[in-house]
């Protein structure tokens, strides 16, 4: 067997291709015509944007969202078996990580099947490095809960997490409630605790700073409908 699932990276963005995507990750996009999708229009929008040479009507995309059964899963790999690449595409960034992916890779696991991840922008990893915070240990966590009480009372777990364990928080928040986590964040924390703010990565509009919470009362940013990444950590 000499076909594989591919873990092909998508930009973060309406970014240039050939910014954040090699080109080899083209090279493998034209040599596949079988792919695991989140959404489908999405991702017929990036392969032309990629280059694909391959009739878009040509290719065959199984969808794996919220609306798909996990029974399905093992016959998307079917094409395998005709020695036909499979590629994996989540809507940003790199599937399997804060995206759909990993059930699927998981089956392939099982049937021996050669998973290849392929290098493209992961927004969880730029933001560490652009942190200046502890890149050695950290724990992505996800979204907070929506409730205001129990997200204070998880932010406040997090960052006693962050200097028990010397180890820096990432999570997420719909781009839309990024103002109001962010609210939580200043009146939540101690006054000398890191928060980092990584949003818009790769975009001409990317903003990535970090401040200590005293600092970031003076000037607060507006991050309504800007996807970010937040981290905190205290020393």
């Amino acid at each position: 067997m000499s076909a594989k699932v591919y873990l092909i990276p998508t930009t973060l963005g309406d970014s240039p291709i050939e910014q954040v995507i090699p080109s080899y990750v083209v090279d493998i996009i034209n040599s596949t015509n079988h792919y695991i999708v989140e959404n489908i229009k999405t991702v017929r929008r990036y392969l032309i944007k990629a280059g694909i040479k391959t009739k878009i009507d040509d290719l065959t995309f199984y969808e794996l969202n919220k609306h798909s059964s996990p029974d399905q899963y093992a016959a998307y790999l079917n094409p395998i078996k005709e020695n036909q690449n499979v590629g994996i595409i989540s809507e940003a960034g790199t599937p399997g990580v804060a995206d759909p992916g990993a059930e699927i890779v998981a089956i392939a696991h099982e049937k021996n099947i050669p998973v290849v991840p392929l290098v493209g922008p992961s927004s969880i990893l730029l933001s560490v490095m652009a942190s200046g915070l502890n890149g050695q240990s950290f724990a992505f966590v996800g979204y907070l809960p929506i409730q205001k009480q129990e997200r204070i009372k998880r932010i406040k777990d997090l960052e006693r997490r962050s200097q028990v364990e010397n180890q820096t928080q990432l999570f997420i928040e719909t781009p839309y409630r990024n103002n109001h986590l962010f609210e939580d964040l200043l009146s939540s924390c101690s006054a000398e605790t890191k928060i980092g703010i990584a949003a818009d990565i790769t975009l001409e509009t990317e903003y990535i700073k970090t401040r200590s919470v005293k600092e970031w009362k003076k000037d607060i940013p507006n991050l309504h409908k800007r996807p970010s990444i937040f981290l905190i950590h205290k020393y």
